[in-house]
């Protein structure tokens, strides 16, 4: 999976996490990128966009 165009973001909510965040590209047509970003030319795991959306919501609920 070439990840060269992607657009990294972290959350809003990552500021006070100590530098434990993630970064998420939602760029990319039929894919969601999710890297480490102490390590941003390490791997990076890539979602379908209805898996991403599922995890976020559950992630919201508890």
């Amino acid at each position: 999976m070439d990840l060269n165009s992607a657009q990294w973001r972290k959350s809003t909510r990552s500021g006070s996490s100590g530098g434990n965040c993630v970064e998420v590209a939602d760029n990319l047509p039929g894919v969601v990128g999710v890297r480490d970003s102490k390590d941003p030319t390490g791997p990076a795991l890539v979602f379908g966009p209805v898996a991403w959306r599922a995890f976020v919501q559950h992630a919201k609920q508890h």
